[in-house]
């Protein structure tokens, strides 16, 4: 088993001060940005899950729920991506009971939505919540019944940045098995949304959408793109042809 405090050791000898400088422009921390606050030790992605790779499954939520709670983004990012490790061993297969592999899956969800406004920044969101609350919406409960997307509802609800793009990047798992409707339905609730991170999100899964299903996005956008804010519509339409990009660009 390993503590929060080895993982957190291991992590800060890895600290880079120039990364640490650059990270910290990248994912604007200055005062009035949507990172305000955030601090970095200057690790690389595969540099933190490196660390992730040696202690997978091998650190209990108390010790987790230590690193989510770091002031320091490498390491809530670790905490994240064990959570991530805990869900893929849950996932049903010939060596895992099916009703306890249900219900891991289930506490590592409730667990995860628990802490989800530590997932503040981008990164944290969207390199978690499709692996972890996505992949929890595309397997059976252990009654055998579906969970219920209600979820992604409540969080596009939320008035919390982090939660509302986690209800909108979690649908990449679900476009991934073909169900599009949640990815519209939120996507509505999110259109005249006030910023440019959910703007993007927005985009960027209706564009997944349409790499799978392009009449099912050109039907979404047909009724909706005089809503959309332009920045939502360009992410959408990126993989089109040259002249279909210009059709919707030009009746906008």
């Amino acid at each position: 088993m390993f503590t929060a405090s080895e993982i957190s050791s291991a992590i800060f000898e890895l600290r880079n001060e120039q990364q640490q400088t650059i990270l910290s422009r990248f994912f604007k921390t200055g005062y009035g940005e949507y990172g305000y606050g955030d601090k970095f030790l200057g690790l690389k992605v595969p540099q933190t899950r490196q660390i992730v790779a040696m202690a997978r499954r091998q650190v209990p939520f108390s010790e987790i729920e230590t690193l989510l709670h770091s002031e320091w983004h490498e390491i809530r990012l670790c905490g994240f991506l064990l959570l991530v490790e805990e869900m893929q061993s849950s996932l049903p297969s010939k060596k895992n009971n099916a009703t306890e592999a249900a219900m891991r899956r289930a506490e590592i969800v409730e667990f995860y939505l628990r802490h989800a406004r530590q997932a503040n920044n981008w990164d944290l969101v969207d390199l978690t919540c499709p692996k972890i609350l996505g992949t929890w919406l595309c397997h059976p409960l252990a009654d055998g019944s579906m969970p219920d997307t209600q979820i992604l509802d409540r969080l596009a609800d939320s008035d919390n940045l982090w939660e509302q793009r986690i209800a909108i990047v979690t649908n990449w798992t679900l476009i991934r098995h073909d169900r599009y409707d949640d990815t519209f339905r939120i996507s509505d609730k999110l259109l005249s949304h006030p910023h440019d991170l959910i703007h993007k999100a927005i985009g960027w899964m209706l564009r997944e959408v349409g790499k799978r299903n392009p009449q099912a996005l050109e039907n979404y956008l047909e009724s909706r793109f005089n809503k959309m804010h332009r920045t939502t519509l360009r992410y959408a339409i990126e993989k089109m042809n040259a002249p279909q990009r210009s059709y919707w660009l030009n009746r906008k």
